[in-house]
């Protein structure tokens, strides 16, 4: 069976940007990707470099696909459902058989937490739905902006869109308020509405304004929520083989974006740090590099 220099598990913007620097390379590389990256959801985002108009999820994608097309690349459209070594080679399983690797690159991602919400994916692409306030805070400046609390940190991301707007609120995530007196001082200082009912659903207007109902039985209408309740980083195959993992199931990587497991690497989200694609594609960048330079020389024929 073929052995290649690196299989890349996933097909993100990290995933993608890793395989073109492995190609350019002149590495052999295998791309499984299972389809639905988190980037595809975003409708347009403006904080991406090199584009002054802004760019969408899905365009990017395709952009991405097409460079790595241009230098011999493939993409497999094929989940890994296993990960494990054999004799120092990494062998993945999937619906179709296995491959081996010398190395590889986990660019698997995370999957948000959320709120029960009615057509959730038309709310998210809509942008009455939004998961980064770091990606679009200057976005949405001036509008009336809702936050649901999340369980650590639990008023930063209502404070932190306060520098956006005058017209923030935060909402209880469940029953009985989980901050503290100071927390809320800290709220009334800064002008940030604070409901402690819990939210209990979000339904759509017809001109896609999201309204929350919340236990006591009140409706609120926003122009935006933000229902930062936290993400899971897909992780586990990397987890099974021993991988060191952190706060949400997060990769702890070092300044190469190795893991603790020799041989395997993390890029983008489900590393541990700031989820951005800019952070997903200098993290396969360096991957990428140090992988190459890690591996045996592979020696050109003269033409």
């Amino acid at each position: 069976m073929q052995v290649y220099d690196t299989l890349i598990i996933g097909g993100g913007p990290g995933g993608l940007t890793a395989a073109i620097y492995l190609r350019r390379f002149m590495r052999n590389v295998a791309v499984f990707d299972k389809g639905n990256s988190r980037a595809s959801w975003i409708p347009v985002s403006h904080n991406y470099p090199g584009f002054p108009d802004g760019v969408g999820g899905n365009a990017l994608l395709d952009n991405l696909r097409s460079q790595l097309h241009n230098y011999g690349g493939e993409i497999t459209e094929a989940e890994i459902h296993s990960l494990r070594l054999e004799d120092g080679t990494f062998v993945a399983t999937h619906d179709g058989g296995e491959v081996r690797a010398l190395t590889v690159i986990m660019a698997t991602g995370i999957v948000d937490k959320s709120l029960p919400v009615d057509h959730w994916r038309d709310a998210v692409s809509s942008g009455a739905i939004r998961l980064c306030p770091v990606c679009d805070g200057y976005d949405v400046v001036d509008r009336r902006i809702a936050i649901v609390s999340s369980e650590t940190n639990p008023i930063g991301h209502a404070m932190f869109m306060r520098s956006f707007s005058a017209e923030v609120t935060l909402f209880d995530r469940i029953e009985g308020s989980i901050l503290s007196d100071d927390e809320q001082r800290q709220l009334e200082a800064a002008g940030v509405r604070y409901v402690r009912s819990p939210v209990r659903e979000v339904r759509l207007t017809d001109d896609f304004k999201p309204v929350l109902h919340t236990g006591d039985g009140a409706v609120h209408e926003f122009d935006v929520l933000y229902p930062m309740l936290g993400e899971i980083a897909h992780s586990d195959l990397a987890a099974s083989l021993g991988a060191e993992t952190a706060d949400c199931g997060e990769l702890v990587v070092d300044d190469g974006q190795a893991t603790t497991v020799p041989g395997l690497y993390a890029v983008g989200d489900v590393v541990r740090g700031l989820n951005q694609i800019s952070v997903a594609t200098g993290h396969a960048a360096i991957a990428a590099t140090r992988i190459h330079n890690a591996l045996p020389w592979t020696l050109r024929a003269p033409a």
